[in-house]
């Protein structure tokens, strides 16, 4: 009966890991209103001022501030300057010219007086207030200058992002390729979700559940079905897989059982390969972390709350990286609502809910064995226990890392 060679802590599987990787860069020309959430993989220069023309911050009068200094004053209107139309008559001494919010600003004016510090007839306009010159109005380039630096290489675009390289005409951008993430179920007693379970079966639900959370974090899942515990099929399928995606995932299959043949297959996939095989964490003990042929393998454990939980501790950095963003983890503050224990020392990793009492958050113990999926769907979070460590007592302030 095969047994545990070693199981290593989640900071030295992480550390075996990275000493064993390097991301592949790959780049892809997209369009930029449909680049949101991309990282940039080259930085993007103005090809132009932004704005192109001097531009009014209001609905007013273009003047000049010394005609107004001395206020209340009267100036003689030579212009009704339209909307989205050339500022042809300039505006000399003891002139103005009435103007839209975003009109273009007249030779000669050097402020906006806004309508209602005025009162105007056809021909006239009484300036109530004496402005210095530059209010109410951004000039040309003000914004950006054309060959600036608008955005640089590794920024996330975000939706102000997008509307400035639309307003500056960068209709595409060069950013980094999506991972694409390829999830293999494996498990004899493994049924499509759309069947109906036989005895001694269940439906896959974690190659979905992967599927899902790899697509939050902004990788395209591509799911390769379910296959039987039968090491060439599974190998088989793995090939295929690995060829075509950036990244692959195993489900079920990697611990140390007779019909545990996953970190077998994997092995045989590419070199260096197996890494590490067993962590030291509860939920997530058999997961093997591999490399072949430079791309990143895992094969975590089967149960559902297992498979979630290392995906979360150790996949999603993984596929962060090969975004190009950083490894972000949203973490708060909680205080316990009853003590919570470490039964043998491992990690543990305790799901929790949250609540809001008195303007403070406090954490509820999810229990339940890792089998038992809604203990997830009604978590908020993740408490963790470490190695070795008692546990906590209630009450004390425990950092909660946040299901998304």
């Amino acid at each position: 009966m095969r047994t545990w060679d070693e199981l290593v802590s989640a900071d030295e599987a992480r550390r075996r890991f990275a000493a064993a990787w390097m991301p592949r860069v790959r780049h892809e020309e997209v369009r930029t209103h449909e680049a949101l959430n991309r990282v940039l993989a080259l930085a993007v220069h103005s090809p132009e001022d932004l704005p192109p023309f001097r531009r009014s911050l209001m609905d007013g009068f273009a003047c000049r501030a010394a005609d107004i200094a001395a206020a209340p004053t009267s100036l003689r209107l030579v212009d009704d300057i339209a909307m989205g139309a050339a500022a042809l008559v300039p505006v000399g001494a003891g002139e103005a010219a009435r103007i839209p919010t975003g009109g273009m600003l007249p030779e000669g004016a050097d402020v906006v007086v806004p309508i209602e510090q005025a009162d105007a007839s056809a021909v006239e306009v009484r300036i109530l207030v004496a402005l210095t010159s530059g209010r109410h109005l951004i000039e040309r380039g003000e914004d950006v200058r054309a060959g600036s630096e608008l955005l640089p290489a590794g920024r996330l675009l975000r939706s102000p992002d997008v509307g400035a390289l639309m307003g500056l005409g960068v209709l595409r951008v060069v950013v980094y390729a999506l991972p694409v993430v390829g999830i293999v179920a494996t498990g004899d007693e493994v049924v499509p979700a759309d069947s109906t379970p036989g005895p001694g079966q269940v439906r896959d639900l974690n190659s979905y559940s992967l599927a899902a959370a790899a697509q939050s974090l902004g990788a395209v899942p591509r799911r390769w079905g379910i296959v039987p515990d039968d090491a060439e099929a599974i190998h088989a399928i793995a090939r295929r897989a690995l060829d075509a995606c950036d990244l692959l995932v195993f489900s079920a299959g990697s611990s140390v059982g007779a019909k545990d043949l996953v970190a077998g297959v994997i092995q045989r996939l590419g070199s260096p390969g197996v890494l590490v095989h067993g962590v030291d964490i509860r939920p997530g003990k058999p997961t093997v972390f591999a490399v072949c042929d430079g791309k990143p393998v895992f094969g975590l454990p089967g149960q559902p709350v297992s498979v979630l939980n290392t995906f979360d501790q150790f996949v999603a950095p993984v596929i962060r990286r090969l975004l190009h963003l950083p490894d972000h983890v949203d973490t708060v503050t909680a205080r316990l609502v009853q003590s919570v224990r470490s039964a043998d020392g491992r990690e543990d990793h305790v799901r929790v809910a949250l609540e809001s009492r008195d303007g403070e958050l406090w954490a509820t113990p999810i229990l339940g064995v890792s089998a038992m999926i809604t203990t997830m769907t009604r978590a908020d979070g993740i408490l963790v226990i470490p190695a070795r460590a008692p546990g906590f007592e209630i009450g004390d302030p425990v950092p909660v890392r946040r299901i998304h």
